[in-house]
């Protein structure tokens, strides 16, 4: 079994590193936040009193952080590549901006250590079921010695392309998420207004031309999917702000290649506005509050 540093031991990080460890693997983890950590330290890993020391004698390093800033600081300036040893594989599964995971993926080739950046896709549930989509950018020889160990953590792994294709796929997706779901919160308003039964909504629109993953696996109102945020106040799931920050990566990411995304830019505007309401900490569709002017 592989040693694993494992770095960035939060909502997401945390049970992805709980499921290695169920796995068989040896794991040396670090956070800067000692409660985030504690779950991690309590299934059996060892703790490492920081980012380099959690790398330095690993087989594997794994990094999931907030934003492009704190994975170059954590690799790059003295990091992760001035002392891994010969031959580690760097998986990098936090949601950046391309140009960081790019910068990262050049330095880690010229410092002969194969790199993936492979953000995720299946919110916490997924990292506490072992049922994440790994979006991968790298090399095939990168993509193959992780596969294995990224199947331990998530039910798909798939390479979306070269460097940073990872983070491609991934902004593109989340975009793609932001979207339907606003469409989906404002199909079940219309049908509050009309006077229409939300499930009977549910019902027709999830077996018609409406069905999507926002509204038959992530029902913005409660009762047609027990396990959606909705049925829990819209607490846990995927915050709102932690999808403001993927609309955003992916309007910068429009911007710099000369993209047209209007209904991208609306998204952010409107979560933007829910998020400034109070709202950062609820699930994404939790939206459908504001939609209904409750907020």
């Amino acid at each position: 079994m592989s040693t694993i540093a494992f770095i960035g031991t939060g909502n997401m990080g945390g049970p992805m590193a709980r499921n290695l460890l169920k796995a068989g693997h040896a794991v040396a983890a670090f956070d800067l936040s000692a409660p985030m950590l504690e779950p991690v330290l309590a299934a059996g890993a060892s703790k490492a009193a920081n980012g380099n020391e959690a790398a330095k004698e690993a087989d594997v390093v794994i990094t999931m952080l907030p934003a492009g800033q704190h994975v170059r600081s954590v690799y790059l300036e003295n990091g992760i590549l001035s002392v891994a040893k010969r031959g580690a594989l760097l998986i990098d599964s936090s949601t950046i901006d391309i140009d960081s995971a790019r910068a990262v993926h050049a330095a880690a080739e010229k410092a002969g250590f194969d790199f993936l950046d492979a953000p995720v896709s299946g919110g916490v549930g997924g990292a506490e079921g072992g049922t994440l989509t790994f979006m991968c950018g790298g090399s095939e020889a990168a993509f193959e010695r992780a596969k294995p160990l990224l199947e331990k953590m998530g039910k798909r792994v798939v390479l979306a392309g070269g460097a940073g294709a990872g983070q491609a796929a991934k902004i593109c997706n989340n975009m793609l998420l932001a979207i339907s779901m606003i469409g989906t919160c404002e199909a079940f308003v219309l049908a509050e207004k009309l006077g229409l039964d939300p499930r009977k909504l549910f019902d027709i629109a999830s077996t018609s031309s409406g069905q999507c993953w926002s509204l038959t696996t992530y029902c913005p109102v409660p009762g047609p999917v027990p396990t959606a945020p909705s049925n829990r106040d819209y607490t846990g799931g995927f915050a709102t702000a932690l999808m403001l920050k993927d609309l955003k990566l992916a309007l910068a990411a429009a911007q710099n290649s000369g993209a047209t995304t209007p209904l991208g830019a609306e998204a952010a505007q409107l979560y933007s506005l829910f998020a400034a309401k109070g709202n950062s900490n609820l699930d994404f569709s939790g939206i459908i509050r504001m939609l209904r002017g409750e907020l």
